[in-house]
């Protein structure tokens, strides 16, 4: 029998450490190897042009498969769709920018959303409150950029807690 032991995984939606999980020493077979490192790349030409329009067709392009079959692996890869996986970047950057006292429209339009509503809707799914409510709450406090960034990040689509009542 494979040694066995303990190791952490990661998130699939945050690629922060979840969860421990039990390991068996079994490498992962390099289709899936490969798999996940084309899905890694086209995230990670999401997460440099975060700000422009998404376009499927590139995207699975960089993946080097059909659209379809790219948000589908991307989803079983990371949790979410490619979508929502844009729209909590853009929430991510859009936060930073309202700790920076931008005005919530100008920020709105520089991190790539297109109408104000879809952007103040969606940033409130995301982190629980309207930009200008969370504007006005920022920590104004002078502290490490890291350490206000790792804080604030909301830890995947659609978590903001709901108010008990």
């Amino acid at each position: 029998p494979a040694a066995t032991c303990t190791r952490r995984t990661t998130s699939r939606s945050t690629g922060r450490p979840a969860r421990a999980e039990r390991y068996t020493g079994e490498a992962m077979s390099l289709a899936t190897e490969q798999r996940n490192r084309r899905m890694l790349r086209a995230r990670d030409r999401m997460d440099r042009h975060y700000a422009e329009p998404l376009d499927i067709p590139a995207l699975a392009e960089v993946a080097g498969c059909s659209e379809a079959h790219f948000i589908r692996t991307f989803r079983a890869v990371f949790g979410e769709t490619p979508h929502r996986y844009l729209q909590r970047r853009r929430v991510e950057r859009a936060m930073a920018l309202l700790r920076a006292e931008r005005s919530v429209t100008d920020v709105c339009f520089e991190v790539g959303f297109n109408s104000l509503g879809t952007f103040s809707r969606t940033f409130t799914e995301i982190v629980g409150v309207s930009p200008s409510v969370y504007q006005k709450r920022s920590p104004t406090a002078a502290v490490p950029t890291c350490f206000a960034m790792a804080w604030t990040r909301p830890s995947s689509f659609g978590e903001a807690r709901k108010p008990r009542g």
